[in-house]
């Protein structure tokens, strides 16, 4: 059984499609696949099939990563632990945890830069141009800087993030919500390149936060992230309310994650989400907790 994490970016969304760094992190939900030889090649998600033949986007999605891993016939299996379309890396996480089932019924090692390569020939055909991030976030157990030049480099963690993760609307497409900021940036270059800084400082001082373990720093710099998120018009009225609620019940920052235009929000917990998640809860919010482990050494990540 092969696994793969969902992800959150603590900051830089949008911004990471203009060259701009972005901090990411696998979550412990995420997506289980296995795989086993069979006469046609198909994959089963839950209620969804598709064969790699078909013409539907499932179909072409994965027809596209079994060409990349060039895999011999299999029947795949695939379960999502992620509500789908809702910021948290469904998507790349079920293409890294396919793509690792798959080299593993090839009977082939689950080489980190041909799962990759694989889960990004999946994300094509959903996203078209994806900046990578969500896949490399599903493939890494930790905390990611990421930008589209020089790809994932592992942040050593000097505390556990522990994170409450709510849905506060219904989601959008990750296509129109970029597109919109594409068009955004055409009308008003000044007003999107200006936030496109900020959002690169947040980041990096994010990145000297997480390393030194300041937590308060780095909740402040959220909330800021997300003020600026506002500014390029991809946040929603049920977007600040999550995001009001949880500070109001003590969270160090709250922003969305992901396109925005609805999907999820997360909020960085002092300690302990039961007081965040109870209040979401109280208001009719869908809700889990996660966390990020600090770790003495991350692990390398292949480009």
């Amino acid at each position: 059984m092969a696994r793969a994490n969902g992800k959150v970016i603590l900051l830089g969304e949008h911004a990471v499609v203009y060259g701009v760094p972005a901090i990411a992190a696998g979550i412990e939900r995420g997506v289980l696949a296995s795989a086993q030889p069979a006469d046609s090649s198909s994959l089963r998600i839950g209620e969804r099939y598709a064969r790699a033949a078909d013409e539907s986007e499932l179909g072409r999605a994965f027809a596209a990563l079994l060409a990349a891993l060039d895999a011999p016939r299999l029947a795949v299996q695939a379960c999502l632990e992620l509500p789908p379309g809702s910021g948290l890396g469904a998507s790349a996480a079920l293409g890294v945890a396919i793509a690792r089932a798959v080299l593993s019924a090839s009977g082939c090692e689950p080489d980190a830069a041909r799962v990759q390569a694989a889960a990004a020939a999946w994300e094509g055909v959903y996203h078209g141009n994806p900046s990578g991030i969500d896949a490399a976030a599903a493939a890494h157990d930790g905390c990611l800087w990421f930008d589209r030049q020089s790809g994932p480099q592992p942040i050593v963690l000097r505390r556990d993030l522990v994170l409450a993760i709510g849905l506060a609307d219904p989601p959008a497409s990750t296509k129109l919500m970029v597109e919109g900021v594409a068009r955004l940036r055409e009308r008003r270059p000044e007003v999107v390149d200006k936030a496109l800084e900020g959002i690169r400082a947040l980041v990096a001082n994010a990145k000297l936060c997480l390393e030194a373990g300041d937590l308060p720093g780095l909740g402040s710099l959220m909330n800021y992230n997300q003020m600026l998120l506002s500014g390029l018009f991809v946040s929603t009225e049920g977007i600040e309310r999550c995001c009001a609620l949880a500070r109001d019940a003590g969270a160090l920052g709250a922003k969305l994650t992901g396109a925005g235009g609805g999907g999820a929000v997360i909020a960085l917990c002092d300690g302990t989400a039961q007081a965040i998640l109870a209040a979401w809860q109280g208001a009719g919010i869908d809700c889990f907790g996660s966390s990020v482990r600090a770790r003495a050494a991350e692990v390398s990540v292949a480009k």
